[in-house]
């Protein structure tokens, strides 16, 4: 009956919307903007510095390898497939240790992620993994943030516009309940149950001590139950400054996501933490997916984005960056599609 019920409540929360069913009035903005740019593809303009203006088919490692290598966790980029013995000796030899985070290099929306603890994971991973994979060492920072960047060309300096902070999906221990009946009495629980269960199997009969939170998911996607935080009040010049820096190191990259661990909003602010990944034209402002953000709000934000993402590929056309063909474009969407099918989550 529980289960029942939240099958019904998620359809009436719109952060659990099918991805298509969400956008539909997006993609009549889209639809308006590349009619006045006479290209369907012109967001693939907006990052010339990227493939396909980080839309799909990009290297998240390509991205990463161009910034300190002090604020981003140590990575390995596997093009071909390896053994789960051959991956242990790369790490070995690079200084990674477990816990690390799998990972296509081409990915999103959590796609495939996942963080490995031992090596009968990661030879469970290697089953079904995508190629290239990357290989990451576990950002222990407390604290993950979503930061959306742009900044229009010619400019030096940019400007934040969406600031999200991950809560991973947890529960709290009272001393008596075991973690099962914590599971199925949490309401957020409910609509990733399944996979909780799964999950979680070996400890589903311990009594957590009371007052002990558990995370049950440390991968901070949407998908996964992580709550997103609107912490958009936040956005200072302080914070605007530190990104400007980082961005900078990014050769033609005007717009996207930074995704960073940190031990807490000072530190993030004073440019004290590590960027995870760095994502392109793809990003969305993640803020919008707060609870408690109207459905009105998500699409009034969702057009300014989009808008932004229009006014920057029409500089860049003016610059004399064209965007990728339409058919080109579709056909790395559709091959990005197919490889999921294949491989989907787990």
């Amino acid at each position: 009956m529980a289960l029942q019920q939240a099958a019904r409540s998620k359809w009436l929360q719109w952060e659990f919307w099918p991805y298509p069913v969400f956008y539909l009035p997006v993609y009549f903005l889209v639809l308006a903007h590349a009619l006045r740019l006479r290209s369907l593809a012109y967001f693939t303009a907006v990052n010339p510095g990227v493939p396909l203006g980080g839309f799909v088919s990009y290297s998240k490692s390509a991205l990463l390898h161009q910034l300190p290598r002090e604020q981003v966790p140590a990575t390995l980029c596997l093009n071909e497939p390896k053994t789960a013995d051959q991956i242990l000796a790369l790490m070995k030899q690079h200084s990674l240790q477990f816990p690390v985070v799998l990972k296509p290099d081409q990915g999103e929306r959590g796609w495939k992620v996942e963080k490995i603890s031992n090596t009968s994971q990661l030879e469970a991973y290697l089953r079904r993994a995508p190629w290239p994979l990357l290989v990451q060492q576990f950002a222990e920072g407390p604290e993950e943030f979503g930061v959306m960047y742009i900044r229009y060309p010619g400019e030096q300096n940019g400007r934040i516009t969406s600031l999200m902070q991950r809560q991973f999906l947890s529960v709290t221990g009272d001393g008596q309940s075991t973690l099962e009946e914590l599971l199925r009495r949490h309401e957020r629980c409910l609509h990733y149950l399944p996979r909780m269960l799964r999950r979680h199997r070996s400890e589903l009969q311990q009594v957590l001590p009371a007052g002990e939170r558990k995370i049950l998911e440390e991968i901070g996607n949407h998908n996964r139950g992580t709550m997103f935080l609107d912490i958009s009040h936040r956005i200072s010049p302080q914070l605007a400054a530190t990104f400007d820096r980082l961005s900078a190191h990014l050769h033609e990259w005007y717009f996207g996501r930074f995704d960073v661990r940190a031990a807490s909003f000072q530190d993030l602010e004073a440019g004290r933490f590590q960027v995870v990944e760095v994502n392109g034209v793809n990003s969305e402002p993640a803020h919008i997916y707060d609870p408690a953000m109207s459905l009105w709000r998500a699409y009034s934000h969702l057009f300014q984005h989009w808008t932004h993402i229009y006014r920057i590929a029409r500089h860049n056309r003016q610059r004399g960056w064209k965007p990728a063909s339409a058919r080109f474009t579709w056909l790395q969407i559709r091959r990005h599609l197919r490889e999921k099918k294949i491989n989907p989550n787990n």
